[in-house]
């Protein structure tokens, strides 16, 4: 069945032109005009992706991004209409999958929302039953059902942020770069900045630490992040 994209931002000229490329991709959208309309066609229509402007009248799309993060995981790329730092590391913590800046173009949009998806209907390889768990002291990954837990207790992740730490699951001593991450995200060339990177890195370690995990992610100066020892040890 074709994705369904809620188009968030109150120029409509912006709307139509980003729901003409996501249909010209396969992709359905709606488009909301503000951000008390997009929480409501969010709860009725439960799309699978929000592009969503930062800022807006009634409601921004900070605070939107905060109350969808409440009810779930779905995924959300920001649009910002300056090239503002503050925003889009803000964005980036409060659960953003991903962001693009104002002026943008159409196709540069649809290429992160399907890599976004692509990350979100990741499944096990074809003729496998299951993919296998991940297991690493106190850290558990389902990669099957994308889930994470610490020492039996779930941890609610975005699609980036689960993506990022199976990266470093995967392969536990090696030391991953910022540029080798965005690499097995979304393919070489793809451009995202470090500081992006930075920002999930810095929304897991917080989100493991509520529950003790102190040391899921190690960084390494100069060179990257590599998975931490997961003992809990503060």
């Amino acid at each position: 069945m074709p994705r369904t994209i809620l188009v968030v931002d109150d120029d409509p000229h912006i709307r139509q032109l980003l729901v003409f490329a996501l249909a010209k991709a396969g992709l359905e959208s709606i488009e909301a005009g503000d951000g008390e309309e997009a929480l409501a066609l969010a709860a009725s229509h439960a799309p699978d992706l929000v592009v969503l402007d930062i800022n807006m009248p009634k409601m921004d799309g900070l605070e939107v991004c905060r109350r969808l993060r409440a009810e779930g995981e779905m995924p959300i790329l920001f649009l910002s209409s300056r090239d503002d730092e503050i925003d889009r590391v803000l964005g980036i913590e409060l659960g953003a999958d991903d962001y693009v800046v104002k002026p943008f173009s159409p196709r540069e949009v649809v290429a992160r929302v399907v890599a976004i998806l692509r990350r979100a209907a990741a499944r096990a390889p074809e003729g496998d039953k299951a993919a296998p768990a991940i297991r690493h002291a106190k850290l558990a990954l389902d990669l099957d059902g994308w889930r994470a837990e610490w020492a039996g207790t779930e941890v609610a992740l975005t699609v980036t942020e689960f993506s990022i730490l199976r990266v470093l699951a995967t392969t536990p001593a090696k030391v991953f770069s910022r540029d080798a991450i965005i690499d097995r995200l979304h393919g070489p060339s793809f451009a995202v900045t470090d500081r992006t990177i930075d920002s999930h890195i810095r929304n897991l370690r917080g989100k493991f630490t509520a529950v003790g995990g102190h040391d899921v992610v190690e960084t390494r100066a100069g060179v990257g992040y590599r998975l931490g020892p997961c003992s809990g040890a503060s």
